[in-house]
Order: structure tokens, then sequence, then C-alpha cells
């Protein structure tokens, strides 16, 4: 074979290969699904507020003296009766300054007794008499001063309940104001939130209102509501006393329903028709023919439905089992 003979041979052979690599390689086929539908709904005119729930009687305890934890009775979980003993600080110098004081109490009190047996006898003037009244009444109001402060040195229970949280340790220095113990009474329980005007303006008090907290559903009636806005947020606040269901623990998050308020999200879906992908949770919509896979941002879990906070809106169709789903799949919906 002579060199001419060579050239075309390898000419077609390249030619061969660039139209082999010029060629797309196609995507597989997806087989069309059948699907039914199902249409996120959108929220009620009543809509849901956040709320906190916690006992109506309930303190964080502290006191006025600067001092050493001489003692702690009580611990977190305790159930404690009304006055009973929790704490005491240090108190020696306070007691020290007790016994001056009623030592200057009772000084000033036999001098008053005398003077007035004087006054009787006609040996004292009026005024001496008048000034040894005042130094009894300023030297009984000095005791009473510092047992005052004492009291302060001993925390007590204001009322029946348990103790929710314990602040400190023996041997700790606290100092005024400090939370050294939470107690929560054994009363009703109650709601606080805080609502724009327009959420307020149907609301007054007296008025029952539904609200969820746990998955557990109950009923509140309003205690207070405030009439002007606060300054800043422009908010008011709301209280209501839960009627039912009772012994709910204090602590909790929770939601109202509220005549005309927006609520947290308008659009909720069933859980039957998300598709995770890791941390990602979307859906598949059903758009010119196909399934298309569209990520949710997701809210709060309402029996068999979820909230949808953004990437839905209201009426939209969304394919109610994507099991085995890809996203661009032909489909038909199967008629309910």
């Amino acid at each position: 074979m002579n060199a001419q003979t060579l050239i075309p041979t390898t000419a077609l052979l390249l030619g061969a290969l660039a139209c082999s690599k010029a060629e797309p390689k196609q995507a597989p086929v997806l087989p069309t699904a059948a699907v039914r539908l199902v249409a996120a709904t959108g929220s009620s005119q009543d809509g849901w507020v956040p709320a906190s729930l916690n006992k109506a009687d309930q303190a964080t305890l502290s006191t006025r003296l600067a001092g050493t934890v001489k003692q702690v009775h009580v611990s977190e979980g305790a159930r404690v009766s009304a006055g009973q003993l929790l704490l005491e600080l240090e108190a020696g110098d306070l007691l020290g300054q007790l016994k001056a004081a009623e030592s200057a109490r009772d000084a000033a009190s036999a001098h008053y007794m005398r003077i007035q047996n004087l006054q009787a006898k006609g040996a004292s003037t009026p005024s001496e008499l008048e000034m040894a009244a005042a130094n009894k009444a300023a030297a009984e109001g000095a005791v009473a001063g510092v047992k005052g402060q004492l009291a302060f040195a001993q925390i007590r229970a204001p009322f029946a309940g348990t103790v929710q949280r314990r602040d400190v340790q023996l041997g700790a220095f606290v100092g005024p104001g400090q939370p050294l113990i939470t107690l929560e009474g054994t009363g009703a329980a109650e709601l606080t939130a805080s609502l724009s005007e327009g959420e307020a303006n149907q609301l007054k008090v007296g008025r029952k209102v539904p609200f969820e907290v746990d998955g557990r559903k109950g009923e509140a009636q309003i205690t207070a509501l405030a009439v002007g806005g606060d300054p800043l947020t422009h908010r008011r606040a709301l209280r209501a006393k839960v009627l039912s269901p009772a012994g709910l623990a204090g602590g909790a998050f929770a939601r109202i329903q509220v005549p005309g308020a927006k609520g947290s999200n308008p659009v909720s879906v069933p859980l039957s028709a998300l598709c995770q992908r890791g941390e990602l949770n979307g859906v598949f919509v059903a758009e010119g023919g196909k399934a298309h896979l569209r990520w949710l941002s997701l809210g709060e879990r309402m029996g068999s439905a979820v909230e949808v906070r953004a990437g839905l809106n209201p009426g939209e169709s969304v394919i109610a089992d994507p099991t085995n789903l890809k996203d661009g799949q032909p489909i038909v919906v199967q008629p309910k």
C-alpha cells in the first residue's frame, strides 16, 4: 500500500471519530407517573400568636442585703409551704447591732419612766418628759429597723409551691437584688402574649380564647389587656387565665388563637406531601404536566399537617405522595 492510499483512509477514520464525539449524550427518559394532588391550604381568619405559659403565682426571690450564704434548705423540685425557710445569709454584724439597739431602747425606756415619775411629783419639766419620750421612740425605731434588716437574711416562701430553680450555693457571696430562688405556686396557669393593635382590637377582658401548648389544646380567659401600646414597639400586653386543661406546667411556649390575626404563616401542607433531602424539606408542585421540586421553609407541626413559612402560596397544588418522583418528571393526575 502506498502513501496515496493511506491518506484517504486516515482522513475517513478521523472524520468518523469527530462525528462520534460531536453526538450529545441523551438524558434518560423519565416515565410518566400517576399522581394525586392536594391543595396547600391557607389559614383561617383567626390566626395564631405566640405566647408563654407560666403559673400565675410565680416569684424570683432575692434579698436587699450583701452577704455570704450560710444555709440552703431546699433544692430544685422541692415542694414548700407558705412561710417555710428556704435560705439563710450570715448575719453576725446585724445580730450585734440588734443587741446594741435593744440595750439603747431599754435604757431610753427606763429614763422615760423616771422622768414620768418625776413629772407626777412636779420635779421635772414638760420639755424633759417630751425629750425622754422622743428618745424612747427613736430607740424603739432603731430596734425595729435592725429587725427588718435581719428579716432579709432569711429567705422564706411567700406562698406554697415548688422550687423551680436555685441560683446560689452554700458559701457564695450575694448582693442586693441578685436572683436566689425561683418559686412556682400551685395555682392556675396563665398565658402572656404581646399583640399588635390590630390583633388586640377584637379582644376584651373576660373573652375566652383557644390555645395550644405541647400538642395539647385548651381554653383560656383574658384577665388583662393593656389599654395603650408600648411607646417603642406599639404592642399591647395580654394575660389570660387557663381554664382547661388542668395540670399544665409553667415555662412552656404556647400560641393563642386571635380573631383577625395573620398568624405566623398562612399556608400548610400534609406531612405526606413532604420530600426530604438531608436537612432540606420540599414538595413537588404540579406545573405544565410535570413535577417540579420546590424547597420550603417549614414552621410548626399541626397534627397531620405542617405550616409553611415560605416557598408556597395558598391554593397551589402539590403532589400528595412524592415517593420515587424526580424533578421534572412527567405526570398524569389521577381523579380524586
